[in-house]
């Protein structure tokens, strides 16, 4: 990291106390402040690659912010095929630093540059694992919008990766640095909801104009201002060839060889969440469902779409939406046999509310309905992105909010799903190998066996309450139960 940066570590104290995003309720799941142990005179130098929409408002905007409130950071670089962009971001940050960022035609450049540090990346999905895996091999820290990667086979190369280098990597699901997710994680552990059985999580939207076209096309996106064969990525094998479209270009979601509509979109942003809330992680067995049942405007991806994933716990996922109907959305929330945890609809909670399964069920009376306040967080994506800049200048890749390993399980459910829904299968994956294989009968049969040896339920990874909640009780006439062999009575 450069030196000789004017912000005193006094200074940055001040300043971070004034600002709500640093008050308790986000230090909940932050890493400790930067100015306990980063130097007086330290600084970051980041660089922006592909800051177009997203990367301005939610890579430059929060940085510029976080510099301003006294965190010694500098935004020194950007890159962006389209001309346009890069002058808008480079534009951004002089207004917001005084200082003009160096401006290079191709990232290669930009991660060549030994003055900068970290990268945010901003560009489409199809470029996220090339763009993350060279950048943390060129020595820099990484917050790389979600999805982490186009693919599943992509994610784990980038997990490799960012474990070999040891450096800082956050994915953008900004939504993970609420502390709602730790409180309920708390809670599902210690069992309060007894077994956990099932999440279910939406992202419901409506327009009348097909989602994504919204993205503006403009006179000035021609061959001239956008180099076209390094936005495919002709020449690294990551899109053939195609005559240039402006709205392949700005609408990129509504496109597969560049994104998956609302399978990484959106339901990247709840299943990440419900993750982290639950301490799942890797899927079993992966379906999806849907079809383009209104949008029909030359799009590939389904306007309506669901996906269920059930997981080696014993628990199940149902990821559901519609992009036609958003005023009757399912609610967010986790099941489990004593109760549930209801979060409502959207991404900004300061709490959740318990709903109590009835008492002749949990045997427990005091088992109630409740209400658990844990704290807001004023701006997620500032809180992001401050969690990033913390664990580069303190060095704690494990201190991210949203790691690599929690990206790529979020990754490998919804992209299955879209995979399923495209190729009408379902899909079995193996986290041991990281592979995937057609679905077949195994997975029912495993879970048929372990009933008919009477097992135990599973659980999620750190629980820590025993059987609370997980054992069922047998009446006293379940011991008719049992075969007649012979003709003789089980019982005699």
């Amino acid at each position: 990291m450069s030196q000789d940066h004017p912000v005193t570590r006094r200074k940055f104290i001040h300043a971070g106390a004034s600002t709500v995003a640093i008050g308790a309720a986000a230090s909940a799941v932050a890493a400790p402040a930067l100015a306990r142990t980063a130097g007086a005179n330290q600084r970051l130098n980041i660089g922006f690659i592909g800051p177009g929409g997203r990367g301005q408002d939610g890579h430059i905007r929060p940085l510029a912010k976080l510099r301003s409130d006294g965190a010694p950071i500098e935004l020194v670089a950007v890159n962006d095929v389209y001309t346009v962009n890069a002058e808008k971001a480079a534009e951004q940050i002089r207004a917001a630093t005084g200082a003009s960022p160096k401006k290079y035609d191709d990232y290669r450049e930009l991660l060549a540059d030994d003055d900068i540090d970290a990268v945010c990346i901003g560009t489409p999905d199809h470029w996220h694992a090339k763009q993350t895996i060279d950048a943390l091999n060129a020595g820099k820290h990484v917050y790389c919008e979600k999805p982490m990667t186009h693919t599943v086979e992509e994610a784990f190369e980038v997990v490799k990766n960012w474990k070999a280098t040891g450096k800082v990597m956050q994915v953008g699901v900004q939504s993970t640095s609420l502390p709602v997710w730790e409180k309920a994680n708390e809670l599902i552990c210690s069992g309060k909801l007894g077994k956990v059985l099932m999440f279910q999580t939406e992202f419901f939207r409506n327009s009348n104009i097909g989602q994504w076209r919204y993205y503006d096309l403009t006179p000035e996106m021609t061959p001239k201002t956008i180099n076209w064969d390094s936005w495919l990525g002709v020449n690294e094998g990551l899109a053939p060839s195609i005559p240039f479209d402006r709205a392949v270009y700005a609408q990129w979601r509504r496109f597969w060889p560049f994104g998956s509509g609302m399978y990484t979109d959106l339901f990247v942003h709840r299943t990440t969440s419900m993750l982290k809330a639950t301490g799942l992680r890797f899927p079993r067995r992966v379906v999806g469902a849907g079809g383009i049942f209104i949008e029909y405007d030359g799009r590939d991806v389904p306007d309506v779409a669901t996906v269920v994933a059930d997981y080696e716990e014993g628990v199940q996922g149902l990821v559901t939406a519609t992009m036609a109907c958003s005023n009757t959305p399912i609610r967010q929330l986790i099941r489990g046999h004593f109760g549930s945890l209801v979060f409502g609809n959207g991404e900004k909670f300061s709490g959740f509310h318990f709903e109590a399964e009835r008492s002749p069920v949990t045997l427990d009376s005091s088992i109630k309905n409740e209400e658990i306040e844990v704290g807001d967080v004023d701006d997620t994506t500032y809180d992001h992105q401050k969690n990033f800049v913390d664990c580069c200048l303190h060095d704690t890749p494990d201190k991210v909010n949203c790691p690599p390993d929690l990206g790529a399980a979020a990754l490998t459910t919804v992209k299955l799903g879209a995979r399923s829904y495209r190729e009408g299968k379902v899909f079995h994956f193996d986290p041991e190998t990281q592979t995937v294989s057609d679905g077949d009968a195994s997975w029912a049969k495993h879970w048929e066996e372990k009933s008919r040896a009477r097992g135990k339920p599973n659980h999620v990874a750190g629980w820590n309450a025993g059987d609370k909640g997980s054992l069922l009780i047998d009446p006293d006439y379940q011991n008719l139960e049992g075969p007649w062999i012979d003709g003789v009575d089980p019982i005699s």
